[in-house]
């Protein structure tokens, strides 16, 4: 649900399908895709698993990231990333799972069903993948809480691939995955109090927690919630995060977990939660009180809920100690047979083959500019050999005004050698798409 999008911070609550009749955006069809992809970029419409979508001003879904569509990293058993949405799901025995949803989804679930206002930075073009104006590659698993609540659960998880422009480094890739969770019951004192009371009877791990919060106008309780309702429903949040928190760490001795005031648009109030994990502070999830309207759209105006979201692969790669994010869509069986399901055991590297790095450098013409965007085309001509793009220099003519960069793209292959040839080959094909693309004047 929650995830951080660039300028909204990062965390976002992922939102609404229909329940209608069979098709793209239906809950109907459980498993929307097949093993393999099938994708067909046409000259006027796009073509993704038999569903064809016109094209407009908005495309820009590359044949890069809809190779992706079906590989659904979360379900493959022995993948680090499927390993921690099972440990998850196991905290959460009695919610209804769903990770099987199309990540095709249109611009109202990703976005007005969450109330993201439409100048929001995080509908640009730069930060998504549209097929058009009206449809989109999921940003969050969010895209899919209507679908969850037209299920009739009042407790459920979801989990799914999810597609974002981004930079290229260890730790960023434009497809990962979240998990989200979303528990709602009656908006009554009585009620709320037994609930919780009957969570806060469980033994649960000790925890340090630092929790120091406090409701304020820039984390409210909302205006048609009683103060003593939302503290409940919030406290019932909080003991369930710190459970399961606890329990997915633990082997860390000393685990400290501490709560922060945040914002969404979608939850108020709203936090983020960290973890000092090795000596540091580390963001794990966001979460809140869900949004009223949201409640209401979904035809639940007497109810009162909390949702999370977290990102997956940070988990992992904390939790398996995997350096790169990359790894993640390794087929190599060094790799892959490291793991098991159930299992939480620290990845052995069997190789680090040398990179190639290259400089390419540009006056740029006038008008914005988009470094994701920039990021993307290199994925586009170089896939997951390019380990990570780095801006060493901006530098402005003190006479013409005119802008210089200088990126430095460092090329390693996650289970081979590459040639300097082979990168040659390939520098050169970005250079002249970078140059077409955007228009600038290579150096």
């Amino acid at each position: 649900m929650l995830r951080n999008i660039h300028s909204l911070q990062r965390v976002t609550l992922g939102r609404y399908t229909t329940a209608g009749s069979c098709g793209v955006f239906s809950v109907c069809k459980k498993t929307w895709y097949s093993t393999k992809p099938a994708f067909e970029l046409g000259e006027k419409d796009t073509t993704i698993n038999g569903n064809k979508f016109d094209k407009d001003e908005w495309t820009n879904v590359t044949p890069a990231i809809l190779s992706k569509v079906n590989r659904q990293l979360h379900l493959q058993p022995k993948n680090p990333i499927s390993i921690i949405r099972q440990l998850i799901e196991s905290n959460f025995t009695d919610f209804k799972t769903f990770n099987e949803f199309s990540p095709v989804v249109s611009t109202r679930q990703n976005f007005d069903d969450l109330h993201i206002p439409v100048d929001h930075p995080s509908r640009t073009k730069s930060d998504n993948y549209y097929f058009n104006k009206e449809t989109v590659l999921r940003a969050h698993t969010s895209a899919h809480q209507l679908q969850g609540l037209a299920s009739g659960e009042n407790k459920f998880l979801i989990s799914g691939d999810v597609y974002r422009r981004d930079e290229i480094d260890a730790s960023h890739y434009p497809v990962f995955h979240q998990i989200e969770g979303f528990f709602y019951l009656d908006n009554d004192l009585s009620k709320l109090s037994t609930e919780l009371k009957r969570i806060q009877d469980i033994e649960t791990p000790n925890i340090e927690l630092v929790d120091d919060t406090v409701i304020k106008p820039e984390n409210p309780v909302q205006a048609c919630h009683s103060a003593e309702a939302s503290d409940l429903i919030a406290a019932h949040l909080k003991h369930s995060i710190n459970t399961m928190i606890r329990n997915l760490f633990a082997d860390e001795k000393d685990l400290k977990v501490r709560w922060i005031d945040a914002y969404f648009p979608f939850t108020s109030p709203s936090w983020e939660v960290e973890i000092l994990y090795k000596g540091e502070w580390l963001e794990v999830l966001g979460c809140g009180v869900v949004n009223q309207k949201i409640m209401n759209g979904a035809g639940l105006d007497n109810k009162i809920g909390w949702a999370f979201g977290m990102g997956l692969e940070r988990l992992a790669m904390v939790l398996f100690g995997i350096p790169d994010i990359r790894l993640f869509w390794s087929q190599d069986q060094r790799f892959i047979d490291q793991f098991t399901p159930g299992k939480i055991n620290k990845f052995v590297p069997f190789s680090k083959f040398p990179p190639c790095i290259k400089d390419i450098s540009f006056w740029l013409p006038e008008g914005e500019w988009h470094e994701n965007d920039f990021c993307e085309l290199i994925r586009g001509e170089a896939g997951d050999l390019v380990e990570n793009v780095q801006l060493i220099d901006d530098f402005k003519h003190p006479k013409t005004n005119k802008r210089s960069l200088c990126y430095r793209i460092n090329y390693r292959s996650m289970d081979r050698n590459v040639t300097n040839e082979e990168i040659n080959e390939i520098q050169e094909k970005v250079r002249q798409v970078v140059q077409d693309q955007f228009k600038v004047e290579l150096r």
